[in-house]
């Protein structure tokens, strides 16, 4: 079916809905950014592929809502599907609500899966529509009714995270969950992360993030897993209920959530609850409290930061390897985009503890690099040639710890005005990791860091500076991060000790190149005076910059002292992985202004 065969079936199925508008988010039932094929249903009836953005339907119009990081990828893909851009962020743009809200008229009835939006966006959209009552039908599956051939839910096997990498046993875990619970009598966990995290557990049900499919509930003596029986080895299965973890069926939460008593608690995040799971409880039980686990998982204890801190010598390693081989193929050949991204993941996969990739590398040559989440494919990709800038942004999963990281390089001599967006791009790199900033301070804040130099040439980029990272978990994890958005819960969180967030401000300039540097950062004590305490970032990404980029006459005298210092660990601490070859390419590239 084209898009504009299934709009048609889409708008047959409202109309006998009663139905004047349909919303499509890209969300699972477990509100997760990363989603099963059998989930996808705004990429399936949109065509667009990119991670973030919804689809209203109404009779005469569809429209897909996106923001910048997506524009040019939206625009290609949707060309002469008959659903609309509509560009997030921009002056007079209004978001899919407010669009909604002023073309729908009065007592419309817009339908959407309960199963695919959170209690608290319901209620927004709810408050939102109540002036021009408006209302909202969250039980109607529609793509159920019209996706022939659709994917079913992932099968594959559970494994263990075993605790020599995790630093905390599942036992321990759950102790310390129900201290936090008080004398709550159920905790419901929805978010696919925080259960494998809770329970020391690893899947394949998602692409490149090693999460599975399950819901959990948590109680004062006894814990429930609800997962498909067969996912679970019988040997994982016997040890998972000597740790009073007890399995229930996927599909049995909800006939559970509905048989708990009146006079009984339950604890749960209204943004990872779906509205569908929370109607299954009966309202004197409810109780509205922050995602206990997420709060926990973003603290690494030593455990974690010490396995993670190797892990970034090996990966750098990787990195070594793919540009020596671009440099030499490139002598010979031009190179397509598709193809370094497919040697990377070679290179990794050679790696010890090496599990997956954790996201499509985005390897984008001069003007596919300004596309921010561009993926290069086979016969579609652009050939890299020797001449221009290159931008490859990439990561592995690796059973002790989750790499991410971009690098830009120069195939040829850049020009002076390259020179100086890589260098304000690193300046604003450097600015947020040599900060010094006291308790409390939150994203909002410390993304001002980055953002500064780059502000002072009237240049600003369209993505947030940073997002949290898990360990051999998602790439993207709450629930902090840096951002400029003020009402952003991740931005308005205070930046704690133990945290692992990206470091990666960039400039893009569409049709001729995208320049961005990316580091993960680790959030450490610094010291404490009659100010209070004060924090600071340990770099943990190892590979050096590209000094054949930077124009060192706009750096200071500290910053250039930082990336000295920052090339000699990283010769340290990736040579050891190296052959004699690899050594001397790794020192040449390694060396100081």
């Amino acid at each position: 079916m084209t898009t504009k065969e299934k709009l048609q079936s889409l708008r047959a199925a409202m109309k006998s809905q009663g139905l004047d508008a349909y919303i499509i988010p890209s969300a699972d039932p477990h509100q997760g950014e990363y989603v099963a094929d059998h989930w996808k249903s705004r990429p399936w009836l949109s065509g667009f592929t990119g991670s973030a953005g919804t689809v209203v339907v109404t009779a005469d119009h569809a429209g897909l809502w996106t923001d910048s990081r997506y524009f040019l990828q939206a625009e290609t893909q949707l060309a002469g599907s008959g659903i609309t851009l509509h560009k997030l962020g921009i002056p007079h743009t209004p978001e899919h609500m407010d669009w909604m809200k002023e073309n729908l008229k009065e007592g419309s009835k817009v339908g959407l899966d309960g199963r695919l939006f959170s209690v608290g966006q319901i209620r927004r959209m709810a408050k939102h529509f109540h002036q021009k009552q408006i209302e909202i039908d969250s039980s109607v599956d529609l793509i159920e009714k019209i996706w022939t051939g659709r994917p079913p839910l992932p099968q594959g096997p559970l494994f263990e995270h075993d605790v020599k990498f995790a630093g905390a046993s599942r036992r321990e875990k759950l102790a310390k969950v129900r201290e936090k619970m008080g004398t709550v009598d159920y905790y419901l966990v929805s978010s696919l992360d925080d259960i494998a995290w809770l329970f020391n557990l690893r899947g394949r049900d998602v692409e490149c993030n090693p999460i599975f499919y399950a819901y959990a509930m948590v109680g004062q003596e006894v814990a429930w897993l609800f997962i498909e029986s067969a996912k679970v080895p019988a040997l994982l299965k016997e040890k998972l209920n000597q740790d009073g973890v007890l399995l229930k069926p996927y599909d049995s939460l909800e006939d559970f959530l509905k048989k708990i008593e009146e006079a009984q608690t339950v604890l749960l995040d209204l943004g990872t609850t779906s509205n569908q799971v929370f109607n299954a409880i009966a309202p004197s039980s409810v109780l509205e409290g922050d995602n206990i686990v997420a709060e926990m998982k973003a603290i690494k204890n030593d455990t974690e930061i010490a396995h993670l801190k190797k892990t970034m010598a090996r990966d750098g390693a990787a990195l070594v390897r793919i540009f020596r081989w671009l440099e030499r193929t490139l002598d010979e050949r031009p190179v397509p985009e598709a193809e370094v991204a497919e040697r990377l993941t070679a290179f990794r996969s050679e790696l010890e503890n090496y599990f997956g990739d954790s996201f499509d590398a985005i390897v984008g040559y001069n003007g596919n690099g300004a596309i921010i989440h561009y993926h290069p494919a086979y016969g579609t990709c652009a050939n890299i040639e020797k001449h221009g800038i290159l931008l490859l942004d990439s990561g592995g999963q690796y059973t002790d710890g989750t790499t991410d990281i971009t690098r830009t390089v120069a195939l040829s001599t850049p020009t002076a005005a390259q020179k100086t967006d890589f260098t304000l791009v690193l300046k604003g790199v450097l600015g947020l990791s040599m900060a010094r900033f006291p308790k409390g301070t939150n994203g909002v804040q410390l993304d001002t860091l980055a953002r500064f130099p780059i502000w002072q040439h009237y240049v600003n980029f369209g993505h947030g500076v940073g997002h949290g990272v898990g360990f051999f978990l998602n790439v993207h994890e709450g629930p902090h991060g840096f951002s400029p958005v003020a009402n952003s819960p991740r931005a308005a969180k205070a930046v704690e000790p133990g945290t692992v967030t990206s470091n990666e401000p960039g400039i893009y300039k569409a049709g001729q190149y995208g320049i961005r540097t990316e580091n993960l950062i680790l959030c450490v004590e610094d010291l404490e005076n009659e100010f209070g305490k004060f924090y600071r970032f340990d770099t943990l990404t190892l590979f050096p910059i590209d000094l054949n980029l930077v124009d060192k006459n706009m750096l200071t005298e500290q910053e250039r002292l930082w990336l000295n210092a920052y090339h000699e660990e990283c010769f340290e601490k990736i040579s050891p992985y190296l052959n004699d070859e690899e050594r001397a390419w790794l020192r040449e590239r390694c060396g100081k202004l």
